[in-house]
């Protein structure tokens, strides 16, 4: 009985860790702050989704001060981005990342800067502390910011 149990004991961890490990790709899924690198304040939300097998993201909030426009577009995006002129709320910011998972990361996608109209490279993941790491880059050259999770109260 006892080499039984031991055994039955040893089968349950080896099927939660690979339940786990399987569903480590969904845990960016969600709402994250992003913060301004310079005042350290929240700028925007974004909601990060999982359409088929790639992760893409849209903007759902923006932090607005009274004299900002209160329904900007991104006039800066390249006019032959279907994303020129459009609504920054709601824009998909983040497109067409793969999850890794030898690296435990998403790759293979791209982020856009609405505010230059630039897109980069992207990679995310998500850091021992529960944050989720967000770089942008071109080729060698790379800047990575750190996004909060969005409590479940919306705070």
């Amino acid at each position: 009985m006892g080499t039984k149990g031991t055994f039955s004991g040893q089968v349950l961890v080896v099927i939660l860790l690979q339940f786990t490990f399987s569903a480590n790709g969904q845990q960016i899924v969600g709402q994250w702050k992003t913060i301004d690198d310079e005042t350290k304040k929240e700028r925007s939300i974004v909601e990060i989704y999982k359409l088929g097998d790639r992760y893409s993201g849209k903007i759902i909030k923006l932090q607005r001060s009274l004299e900002d426009d209160p329904d900007p577009v991104c006039d800066a995006c390249d006019p032959d981005d279907s994303r020129y002129l459009q609504k920054i709320i709601g824009m998909e910011i983040i497109q067409d990342m793969a999850f890794d998972k030898s690296s435990n990361e998403y790759v293979d996608g791209t982020i856009l800067d609405p505010e230059s109209g630039s897109e980069y490279q992207c990679k995310l993941w998500l850091s021992e502390e529960g944050t989720l790491k967000v770089r942008g880059y071109i080729a060698f050259f790379y800047r990575t910011q750190t996004w909060l999770p969005v409590s479940v109260t919306g705070e």
